[in-house]
């Protein structure tokens, strides 16, 4: 492992081998601490300014998605158990809906830091949304299983993927019918550009599909080796960041694109799949992690790569960023967790 590749992570990070596979990492809406959910029903809670990891039981099965909760502090998960939990950061695990045996597969969360909070999951093909008083708002129903979801930016509109298509639904509207947006084969994540305006979807036939939703555009991105499992927006909704090739994938949405642009291409070129990505939440910055465990930061504009933590460790799995953009959480299909602290010193 090369020492240099290590440096950040050796001088600016706390880690620990968790045992299981880190199924995903976030940070609440504070960034005073960080949840790592686990494949073994477990999450790992780190605080800020700690040491101690604290382990938590919080599904009876896999914990299979985990999410920033919509209050200031804590997260949202969902099981194979049919649970959907609020976690606190003291570890306090309540019960906001069971969903029999159906498996919670996605959760998601919205604030406009005032008075709106919301936070929603999906079963099957269901999407629930509930309120700050976790009470059931709206059940959506989809013609096939829900395999990603996301708030827009003001909270108005949940999209979800599933078969053949997304469907874009207002979450205060009486009417039950949705903007289906189509294209035939199986989509099997979800993201939405801060404006609102574009609804991109990863596909099983490694690519990416998406619709401008102004005027009905439909946007095909192709040329991936893999599956893209990952997908981020920079703050700007400039670019588009994606995993699944020997390198970071950076669609541009701006200047009349993606259509008839090429991607930029960041951090790679050597054979090794890019895994994960999760754009800076404030500067035009991607972290980025393969399938040999290295993870790294680009910067868009320079292009200039900052190498965090060496190979060796297991394909990264997950990446998350604290919301002021000072530290960065990632974990391992191995088990391996960190969380790195970029502040000035």
């Amino acid at each position: 492992m090369s020492e240099t590749a290590d440096k950040v992570l050796q001088t600016r990070g706390k880690t620990r081998e968790l045992d299981a596979f880190v199924v995903k990492a976030s940070f609440d809406r504070s960034g005073s601490a960080c949840a790592f959910a686990l494949g073994d029903g477990e999450v790992a809670i780190l605080r800020q300014g700690a040491d101690d990891w604290q382990r938590i039981r919080a599904h009876e099965g896999a914990v299979l998605a985990l999410a920033t909760d919509a209050a200031p502090q804590g997260w949202i998960s969902g099981g194979d158990d049919g649970r959907f939990y609020r976690i606190q950061p003291d570890g306090t695990v309540a019960l906001i809906a069971p969903f029999g045996m159906r498996w919670v597969e996605n959760v998601t969360s919205f604030t406009d830091g005032a008075r709106t909070r919301l936070v929603a999951c999906s079963a099957g093909k269901k999407l629930a949304v509930f309120n700050a008083q976790d009470e059931e708002l709206k059940v959506f129903e989809h013609p096939s299983t829900v395999t990603g979801m996301v708030f827009d930016g003001k909270g108005k509109r949940v999209a979800a993927s599933h078969y053949d298509g997304a469907s874009v639904w207002l979450v205060a509207s009486r009417s039950d019918t949705p903007r289906r947006l189509e294209w035939k084969g199986s989509h099997i994540g979800i993201t939405m550009s801060p404006d609102g305006d574009n609804v991109v979807t990863s596909m099983q036939e490694n690519s990416l599909h998406g619709w401008r939703l102004s005027d009905n555009q439909h946007m095909r991105m192709t040329g991936y080796p893999s599956k893209t499992q990952a997908l981020s927006f920079t703050r700007s909704g400039k670019w588009l960041a994606s995993s699944g090739a020997d390198s970071v994938v950076l669609w541009p949405f701006f200047g009349g694109g993606p259509m008839g642009k090429p991607p930029t291409e960041l951090a790679g070129g050597d054979g090794i799949n890019c895994t994960y990505v999760a754009c800076h939440p404030k500067d035009d910055l991607v972290a980025a992690g393969f399938a040999d465990g290295l993870v790294v930061i680009a910067d868009i504009a320079s292009a200039r790569i900052l190498p965090v933590a060496g190979p060796g460790r297991g394909p990264i799995s997950t990446l998350a960023w604290s919301p002021d953009g000072a530290h960065l959480a990632l974990g391992s299909e191995s088990g391996f967790a960190a969380m790195v602290d970029l502040s000035k010193k």
